[in-house]
């Protein structure tokens, strides 16, 4: 399997664990969607909103570096990333929707990468001020990792408001695999 292969896969998994997860989350009130939780991100939805956060300004980074192409009507549809604590929504519904459109980019993004592009180099600088360059499959691998890490935290919260949030283990969700 070749990087660009296992980008849409990732990317793919991201989508289906993305609506999962949020699917579950409608069955939480507002209250509780905003409850302080005593974890890194304070509450359900800045746990959402964070990694909404990571995915947009690794876009932008892309962008930017012009290694990908993103339609101006859609990209008018995005907020723009500053900060970690940003907040782009404020309730499960425009969350939704934001989710969707991101994850939506992503695929289209990674449908259109080739070993090549995969290769090509990301410059940026951290929101802390460092300077970084990355190929684009070390920088892809960050962004698929970081949502992955923080999807646990909130499996770890929705298991403690008693919530069953089913499998997360890629091969059942991307049955297809690489293949796609």
């Amino acid at each position: 399997m070749d990087l660009s292969s296992n980008f849409r896969m990732l990317a793919l998994y991201n989508q289906r664990m993305n609506k999962q997860l949020l699917d579950v989350c409608r069955q939480l009130s507002h209250e509780r969607l905003n409850q302080k939780t005593n974890t890194f991100f304070p509450t359900i939805m800045a746990h959402w909103n964070h990694i909404l956060f990571g995915d947009l300004i690794m876009l932008q980074r892309l962008i930017a570096n012009q290694l990908v192409s993103v339609d101006a009507a859609v990209l008018d549809r995005l907020p723009t990333s500053k900060s970690i604590t940003d907040t782009f929504a404020s309730n499960l519904n425009e969350l939704v929707q934001l989710r969707d459109l991101v994850d939506s980019i992503y695929i289209d993004i990674t449908n259109n990468f080739t070993a090549e592009n995969c290769n090509q180099i990301v410059s940026y600088t951290t929101t802390e001020g460092q300077l970084i360059e990355r190929t684009v499959g070390e920088f892809c691998q960050h962004i698929f990792n970081h949502q992955t890490h923080h999807r646990g935290q909130l499996t770890c919260l929705l298991s403690q408001f008693g919530l069953d949030f089913g499998c997360t283990d890629l091969p059942m969700i991307v049955p297809e695999g690489a293949r796609i």
